[in-house]
């Protein structure tokens, strides 16, 4: 007997999940840009320290894709409130479907289905990609900086030169039903802004808002370009020039557009496990959403500039089953297989059962087993097949079987195998809600999303929260830095 009515039509599928590669990374080659002493910091971090344990909250996720009909949104939560499942605790992630009746709160979206045989599973919608390079050019890094951040040059990963940044070029299957709200600005000069920046930071007080201008409508690519220009029309360093004028969070998000995206995670990656304490959220929103080519680039990122390895960092930053995790997670060896294998599915459904609600105490390896090397498309199968034999969701069942770091970990691969946008939104709605907010991961996800998914995570959010990303961001920040946050969203 099956769970009525969950899933209603199996689980909701995201768009032609990442093939061979996901959202694409660029740093420059080795030594191109010069950059300033000291930063990024490390240990007290450019960014304030996000806080350890669980994701807060238990916000629930829409199906993925759609866009929000006129008129409001139906069975949606009331204006200002997180949805939540019954049955999920505060601070334990993501819960069980409502009422079980599946995600009946949302619209769902047109959909189309991968092929299989029968019983196919019903894709929505598509990821951000484009084509992803397979090997890293030739070239000399400059020596690796054991114990800090490079401080003399700007990120100088081995992975691609400043000329082929594009994040149009992931992965077809990636590109279909998803956008960034920031494109390559049109009739681009790089000098031309470079005199621009210039003459906004020269003599007394600073024009921030020319700065935003510029910055917030130039893809990373066309930044690295302009960052070149200003050094070879004026011998300075934009980057110091920048941090002489700024400071506070408009810094901070000045500085995370400058850098390169892999260099960006890479620093990241350090960053929540340099000094006491280990940022585990960042692991996980880094490590658990990024494709095989990413992770990659990464890890080889991370050795260059950081003279690392970071199997290793995080094998002495966590432990047990979340440890074992993560080092999965850093192999960046997941299926990338599109076709689904519904046989497959069953089984490994049946094992999940196995290994979970149908034995006393839990096999956590056969978890980390499946949810580590499946394709989406095919969690995606198994999450379907696993609703049928447990008559409750593998979401839930996760939540009873595991706790803490690692089952916020699994949890995560298994919402970005429904809906990526869904997962970003809510990690956006936390770090606002309540008294404070928390800005360093309010910077990263906005940059990072913002050339990939950001208007689909906008319009999740709205679906989610009965309100727009930009309302929230609005009523939590102020200043140049609102200023330039709202732009970067497209508000």
């Amino acid at each position: 007997m099956s769970y009525p009515g969950y899933p209603p039509t199996g689980y909701p599928a995201f768009p032609g999940y990442p093939p061979a590669g996901q959202e694409s990374s660029f740093p420059p080659p080795a030594g191109q840009y010069p950059y300033p002493a000291g930063f990024p910091p490390m240990g007290g971090g450019a960014y304030p320290p996000a806080p350890t344990g669980g994701f807060p909250g238990a916000g629930g996720y829409p199906a993925p894709g759609g866009y929000p009909a006129p008129g409001g949104y139906p069975g949606a939560p009331p204006p200002g409130g997180a949805p939540s499942y019954p049955g999920a605790s505060p601070g334990q992630g993501f819960g069980v479907p409502p009422g079980g009746a599946g995600f009946s709160g949302y619209p769902q979206p047109p959909a189309q289905s991968y092929g299989g045989g029968p019983g196919q599973i019903q894709i929505p919608g598509g990821f951000p990609g484009g084509q992803i390079p397979s090997q890293y050019p030739s070239g000399q890094a400059p020596a690796p900086y054991p114990n800090q951040i490079n401080t003399e040059f700007f990120p100088s990963c081995p992975v691609f030169s400043p000329i082929s940044l594009d994040y149009s070029s992931e992965p077809a299957a990636m590109v279909q039903g998803t956008q960034g709200t920031i494109r390559p600005a049109a009739n681009f000069d790089a000098l031309k802004d470079a005199e621009v920046l210039r003459k906004a930071m020269k003599g007394f007080g600073t024009d921030e808002q020319a700065i935003v201008d510029v910055v917030a409508s130039r893809s990373n690519d066309q930044r690295q370009k302009i960052k070149a220009a200003f050094k070879t029309m004026y011998g300075k360093d934009l980057i110091k020039d920048l941090k002489s004028e700024l400071s506070g969070n408009m810094e901070e998000l000045i500085l995370a557009l400058f850098m390169p995206p892999t260099y960006y995670d890479a620093w990241s990656l350090r960053n929540a496990m340099k000094g006491a304490g280990t940022q585990e959220r960042v692991l996980i929103e880094i490590l658990c959403t990024r494709s095989n080519q990413q992770i990659r680039d990464i890890v080889n990122c991370y050795r260059s500039e950081f003279g690392r390895d970071i199997e290793k960092d995080i094998r002495s930053d966590t432990s047990g089953h979340f440890e074992r995790l993560l080092v999965s997670m850093c192999q960046g060896n997941r299926d990338e297989n599109q076709n689904v294998n519904h046989q497959m599915a069953q089984e490994d459904a049946q094992r999940l059962y196995q290994a979970g609600e149908g034995k006393l105490g839990t096999d956590e390896s056969s978890f980390n087993m499946v949810l580590a090397t499946r394709s989406f498309p095919q969690l995606r199968a198994t999450m379907e097949a696993y609703s049928r034999i447990a008559n409750r969701d593998l979401l839930s069942s996760i939540g009873r079987e595991f706790s803490g770091n690692v089952e916020n970990g699994l949890k995560t691969i298994l919402q970005c195998a429904l809906n990526r946008p869904a997962f970003f939104a809510e990690r956006l709605y936390y770090s606002m809600r309540g008294a404070g907010t928390d800005d360093s991961t309010l910077v990263r996800i906005v940059v990072t999303r913002s050339e990939i998914d950001l208007v689909q995570v906008k319009q999740t959010f709205a679906q989610m929260y009965q309100k727009t990303l930009g309302t929230m961001i609005s009523s939590d920040t102020s200043g140049d830095y609102r200023r330039l946050l709202l732009a970067i969203v497209g508000q």
